[in-house]
C-alpha cells in the first residue's frame, strides 16, 4: 500500500490541476464570448445609426437649396465610420479610441446637419424627416446602452483572468485583458449651449 501512496497523491494532484485548468479556461472563454457578443451589439447599434443616416441624407437631399457642404461632411464621415472594423476577440484601447474618434466625427457631422435643418421649415415639417430624426435619437440611446452593457461584460472577464492564481493560467492559455469603452477626450466638460435667434 505504501508504494502506491505517492502515485495516488500524484494522481489526485493531477486531477485537481486538470480540473482547475479546465474550469479556468471554460469560464474565461464564456466571459470573453459574452463580452465579444456585447461588442457586436455595440457595432450593430452603430450600424443602425449609419443606415438611418443614409435615409436621412436622401430625405434632406430632396430640399433643393440645402447646403451641400454639410451633406458632404455627413456622407464622408459615414463612409469612414462604416469602413472601420474591429476584431472583438482582440480589442485594445487604441482600437477603441480610433473607433470612438471615427464615430465622434460622424456624431458631430450629424449634429451639424440637424442644426442646419432648423433653417428649412419645409424640411422640418416633412414627416419622413421627423420620423428619421426620432429614430436616430432612439438609436443614440441604444448605442449608449450597448456601450454600457459591453463594459459590464468586460469586467467579470478581466477580473477572472487577473485575479491570483488565475493570472498564472491566463498567461499559459494566452488570455489577455479586454479594454473598456471609454468616453472621448473632453466629454467630461459640459457642452456650451448658445441659442442665437438672429
Amino acid at each position: 500500500m505504501k508504494k502506491f501512496l505517492p502515485w495516488i497523491v500524484i494522481g489526485i494532484l493531477a486531477i485537481g490541476l486538470y480540473s482547475w485548468g479546465k474550469g479556468f479556461n471554460n469560464t474565461a472563454v464564456n466571459y470573453k464570448e459574452t463580452a465579444s457578443k456585447t461588442w457586436a451589439n455595440v457595432e450593430s447599434s452603430y450600424q443602425r445609426r449609419n443606415d438611418l443616416i443614409g435615409n436621412l441624407v436622401k430625405t434632406v437631399q430632396g430640399a433643393a437649396d440645402f447646403e451641400r457642404g454639410t451633406l458632404k461632411d455627413v456622407i464622408e464621415t459615414r463612409a469612414k465610420a462604416t469602413s472601420m472594423n474591429i476584431d472583438p476577440s482582440n480589442l485594445s484601447q487604441e482600437q477603441l479610441a480610433k473607433f470612438s474618434e471615427v464615430q465622434s466625427g460622424l456624431s458631430g457631422a450629424l449634429k451639424s446637419l440637424l442644426v442646419t435643418v432648423e433653417r428649412y421649415p419645409d424640411l422640418k415639417a416633412n414627416q419622413n424627416f421627423l420620423e428619421l430624426q426620432s429614430q436616430i435619437e432612439g438609436t443614440e440611446n441604444r448605442i449608449n446602452v450597448a456601450r454600457d452593457r459591453f463594459n459590464e461584460t468586460v469586467e467579470p472577464y478581466n477580473k477572472h483572468i487577473k485575479t491570483f492564481p488565475n493570472s498564472l493560467l491566463a498567461g499559459l492559455f494566452n488570455f489577455e485583458s479586454m479594454s473598456y469603452f471609454k468616453a472621448e477626450s473632453g466629454a467630461e466638460k459640459a457642452p456650451d449651449v448658445n441659442f442665437d435667434f438672429k
